[in-house]
């Protein structure tokens, strides 16, 4: 068997370090060509000493230089967004893991696509701010994006041997966070330590908070737009708190198809490294009867003004999704810093959604230059104390 060449951005992450799981379960299988991360230089060395990746990234100059004497002259060593981008068109790799947070991923992202990469990708901000330029390209270059979110994933997997004229709608299914059964009036005094109590899911920081305000769903309904070809209206978010089917697809003649596993996301990671095979899995077992009964219960709008924010912005176009996600990732990063309220997310981001929702769109540049003024804008608001 030809071992598969793989880079992993943002290898030190949560969905970094469980995709180096994987490889290490099938070494045989897999050979780890690069890796990126940001400022967690420790774990990186660590990383670059057992799987000897040919390249590997980091945030910045000084922290290159430091990797390269740890690492010697056999690892190049790269910095900053070049470096990134760089790393994502690597020569002779077959799939680019794409696990950075934020919309940092977006570059790097279309560098792989643009260089006929497959992408695994976990970076839902990258589709979700330039998805309509990424996959457009992909058809170009034959590039091919598989989803590492579990509920994306589990759609595609929902959609083997079916086509798309047969598909009535998507269901996404969401855990509710840790404020699902909170009273709606408490939640502006809810802390960060709170919010990022997630009750099925170890992730992120921040994607834990956006699992709390529910954002993380709106995000991935635009980014189920891009990746799925179905336009809002048949996109649908329900709340399922057991998180064990991870999404359902509603097909015309009434009948729906769900993909139900383990909460464990090293499942929908070997599913996009083995695919279009599947291979056999060191996971747990899941047991339906164990994981019994099943929820579900629609979203409560007052609770999780986030979401309708993200379907406004999907509805809306041009730059009004790059706008939203923005302004989420500001005020999310200014939550957890304690200086805005668990409320004020989204009251920040409909600000900055009216401000620069129409901003043009017409390339990449032009959602970069989006994301910008909306970042200004939305911590400009936050100083001001929230005043909308």
């Amino acid at each position: 068997m030809k071992r598969k060449r793989l880079v992993i951005l943002g290898s030190t992450g949560s969905i970094g370090t469980s995709t180096l799981d994987v490889v290490s379960s099938r070494p045989e299988a897999f050979q780890v060509a690069g890796l990126a991360a940001g400022r967690n230089l420790e774990l990186l060395i660590e990383q670059a000493e057992r799987f000897h990746p040919e390249v590997v990234g980091v945030g910045d100059e000084d922290l290159a230089r430091e990797a390269r004497s740890r690492l010697g002259r056999g690892t190049r060593v790269l910095h900053g967004p070049e470096g990134l981008e760089a790393i994502g068109r690597h020569e002779d790799v077959d799939t680019v893991v794409c696990g950075l947070v934020g919309a940092v991923g977006l570059r790097p992202t279309w560098a792989a696509i643009d260089a006929g990469r497959n992408v695994a990708l976990a970076n839902k901000e990258a589709l979700v701010v330039g998805g309509a330029h990424l996959t457009a390209r992909a058809k170009e270059t034959g590039a091919t994006i598989l989803p590492v979110d579990s509920e994306h994933n589990a759609v595609h997997q929902c959609l083997r041997g079916e086509h798309m004229h047969e598909v009535r709608g998507l269901w996404l299914t969401a855990s509710g966070g840790p404020f699902r059964a909170r009273a709606t009036h408490t939640l502006a005094e809810a802390s960060p330590e709170e919010a990022l109590r997630h009750p099925t899911w170890t992730m992120g920081r921040k994607i834990t908070i956006d699992s709390a305000t529910l954002m993380n769903k709106g995000l991935e309904v635009i980014e189920a737009h891009w990746l799925f070809g179905l336009e809002a209206d048949r996109i649908h978010v329900v709340i399922h708190p057991q998180s064990v089917v991870h999404s359902m697809v509603e097909l015309v003649d009434g009948s729906f198809k769900a993909q139900l596993g383990v909460t464990d996301m090293r499942q929908p990671i070997q599913y996009a490294l083995t695919w279009p095979e599947r291979w056999p899995s060191a996971l747990p077992r899941f047991d339906p009867v164990a994981a019994s009964p099943l929820e579900f219960e629609h979203p409560d709008p007052d609770r999780f003004p986030c979401l309708g924010l993200a379907y406004r912005a999907l509805r809306s176009g041009g730059a009004a999704a790059a706008v939203v996600n923005a302004a989420n990732e500001v005020a999310v990063q200014a939550f957890l810093d304690g200086s805005a309220r668990f409320t004020d997310i989204a009251r920040v981001i409909e600000t900055a959604l009216e401000r620069h929702g129409g901003d043009p769109a017409h390339g990449l540049d032009d959602l970069v230059a989006a994301d910008r003024r909306a970042r200004e804008t939305t911590a400009r608001v936050l100083a001001d104390g929230v005043r909308t």
